[in-house]
Formats: C-alpha cells, structure tokens, sequence
C-alpha cells in the first residue's frame, strides 16, 4: 500500500530519536515549544530544517544545531 514507508510516533521526541535531521514544516505549537537540548540528544545528528522559522538561528546555532531557515540567510 502507499503508507509502507510511514513509520508513525508517539510524539515528536519520539519522532526525532535516531534521526539524521529534522524538518519543521508546520509552526503548531506543539513544534514550537520543543526543548532544543533534549531533541539534540536523541538526534543521530543535530541538523534542522526549519521550514517555518519557527526556531531563533542564533540558538539552535548555539546549541550545536547545524540550522537552516527557509529565507533567512
């Protein structure tokens, strides 16, 4: 079927577990509040993708986030 390829979770800790990168392409609030430092350590790599600007680049910089803003240079 089409959805063999989705892997669903309980959250999006749970999401970003293992995860090479991170892509926010919705700016709910439940995104928007993350604690940045717990989702690095559950992250293979600290690389995000913030497709909303969502995040200040200057703190996810800090945090050893490797970061993008859609936009933002």
């Amino acid at each position: 079927g089409l959805l063999t390829n989705v892997t669903f979770c309980k959250n999006a800790y749970d999401a970003v577990s293992g995860a090479d990168a991170a892509v926010f392409v919705t700016e709910w609030n439940e995104f928007r509040h993350l604690d940045l430092v717990k989702v690095k350590t559950l992250m293979k790599h600290p690389i995000l993708f913030d497709g909303r600007n969502i995040y200040e680049p200057r703190k996810a910089k800090d945090l050893g986030f490797r970061y993008t803003g859609v936009g933002r240079s």
